[in-house]
């Protein structure tokens, strides 16, 4: 008997009622569709995101190869008088492209190091210079963290949206009952002021 009642109680703007409005059942429609945009469409947005990612990452760890480098001049002990929240200053260095070629740039190196000194350095296909690619276990938890926030903004989205739409039905169904007060007040006949 209460799984019934508790049924009846859930579905109240489903069932024939005289009291239903064409509001309230716009209202239902809409609480369904944002429940079903969160649910379904918010967990295919984080899939989809945390695999665009993923593949992009993979395509970075596949396109960059590590080098050595030979560091042209001396980096100096202090980047400069104001704290950094790095040891690294930038460095003039030379490396061997992968097409042969003898390349030379400017890139962040440890202070303290002197000339001839060896660095790895990260290049892409073309041999310019580029960052370190993310380890599988970092790409994995980057595509995750990016793919939760995207199925939350489109969940968060949706929820506004539908918040925003009932509160207008809100105003609509409040106009209403103040027409239909105006209309049916004066048959009661005594006003109190």
């Amino acid at each position: 008997m209460d799984g019934n009642k508790s049924a009846r109680k859930l579905f109240w703007r489903w069932r024939s009622n005289p009291l239903r409005r064409h509001d309230d059942i716009v209202e239902t429609w809409l609480v369904l569709a944002v429940w079903a945009v969160v649910a379904v469409g918010g967990t295919a947005a984080g899939l989809v995101t945390a695999h665009a990612t993923d593949e992009t990452l993979a395509q970075q760890r596949a396109e960059r190869h590590s080098v050595q480098a030979v560091l042209l001049t001396d980096a100096p002990e202090r980047a400069s008088s104001v704290r950094s929240s790095s040891d690294q200053v930038l460095a003039d260095v030379r490396w061997r492209a992968l097409d042969g070629s003898v390349r030379t740039d400017r890139t962040p190196v440890d202070t303290g190091m002197r000339a001839g000194s060896h660095v790895v350095l990260w290049q892409d296909d073309q041999g310019s210079l580029a960052t370190q690619p993310p380890s599988p276990a970092e790409a994995a938890v980057e595509a995750g963290v990016l793919g939760t926030f995207a199925g939350l903004a489109l969940a968060g989205a949706a929820y506004t949206l539908g918040a925003v739409a009932r509160w207008r039905l809100d105003l609509r169904r409040i106009e209403g009952w103040g027409r239909e007060w105006d209309l049916a007040g004066p048959q009661w006949g005594h006003r109190t002021t």
